[in-house]
């Protein structure tokens, strides 16, 4: 019997009037509302379980209907800004230490500001790459790929606007946060996901990957690194072209030859990843990863 069907035979609120005063206190109890429909029985903590299963399924079962099943995963920071905005933010910041050349708010807001109009240049790769993913058809070794981010702003936006300017689907797999996080305008509406659950949103994102793809970013993007690669080291995952974008900002960030020459890693594993630096090169790198092993 359908979810309609059950819930029409439910007793209307007028209808619970006319009831017996036992009746109506009976079929008025939170007991009696159907587990299905019970939102503060499915919050309880004995419930997670059943909410995790929710949290796949339901962006599992969308993603197979509308057929996405080779992706290239974008990963990268939410506050690298595209160029026009970091330079309409940086002419700001010097206007108001102008006014007050002293300020040491305004000196540290000049500075911040001059770094994202640095970082900006990522923006443009991100986006430019999601062009090239987007408008790229498969090869005999490397399947259609459908660009994949977080969902948010920053990065994932750039990827997710240069796909879109291709006129490729083009998914995001947002997160509930204590501050509330937006999802970009650039997603394919019908692939706009939001989860409740860390985990399953990053089982999500390299479930599909064919590629994954780090732009400089903050801890959430480190944290998702060294996911990756871990599970890469380990095995549990098919192999598959892992990209850091920005060799200067990664290797200022991560001493990776330190790491082997101290025996925490094989230096085997340095061969997880590669550097680049622009879409063509990003790209190139990838189809070029399929080529060479056949």
């Amino acid at each position: 019997m359908s979810t309609i069907a059950r819930r029409a035979r439910r007793p209307a609120p007028k209808e619970r009037q006319a009831l017996p005063p036992r009746v109506r206190r009976l079929i008025e109890s939170p007991t009696y509302v159907q587990a299905d429909e019970d939102s503060a029985f499915l919050r309880r903590p004995e419930m997670c379980g059943v909410r995790l299963q929710l949290d796949y399924w339901k962006a599992a079962e969308k993603l197979q209907q509308l057929g996405i099943r080779d992706t290239v995963v974008v990963y990268g920071s939410t506050r690298v800004e595209a160029p026009t905005r970091a330079r309409r933010t940086l002419a700001t910041a010097r206007a108001r230490l102008k006014a007050d050349p002293a300020d040491a708010q305004s000196q540290r807001a000049v500075r911040a500001a001059e770094a994202r109009v640095r970082h900006s240049v990522y923006y443009e790769i991100a986006r430019e790459f999601g062009r090239l993913v987007g408008s790229s058809d498969a090869t005999p070794k490397l399947a259609r790929l459908t660009i994949v981010t977080g969902g948010g702003p920053g990065i994932m936006e750039a990827a997710n606007r240069g796909a879109s300017e291709s006129r490729s689907p083009t998914v995001g797999m947002n997160i509930a946060l204590p501050r509330d996080q937006l999802p970009n305008a650039y997603l394919t509406p019908e692939l706009c996901f939001r989860f409740h659950y860390f985990a399953i949103r990053k089982l999500h994102l390299l479930e599909k990957a064919k590629a994954a793809v780090f732009f400089p970013g903050g801890y959430g993007t480190c944290d998702e690194l060294f996911e990756v690669l871990t599970l890469l080291q380990t095995r549990k995952i098919e192999p598959l072209p892992v990209v850091l974008v920005g060799e200067t900002y990664w290797r200022a960030l991560v001493d990776f030859e330190l790491m082997a020459e101290e025996g925490m890693i094989a230096p085997g594993d340095l061969a997880l990843f590669r550097f680049c630096e622009s879409a063509e090169h990003i790209w190139s790198a990838i189809r070029g990863w399929y080529d060479a092993r056949g």
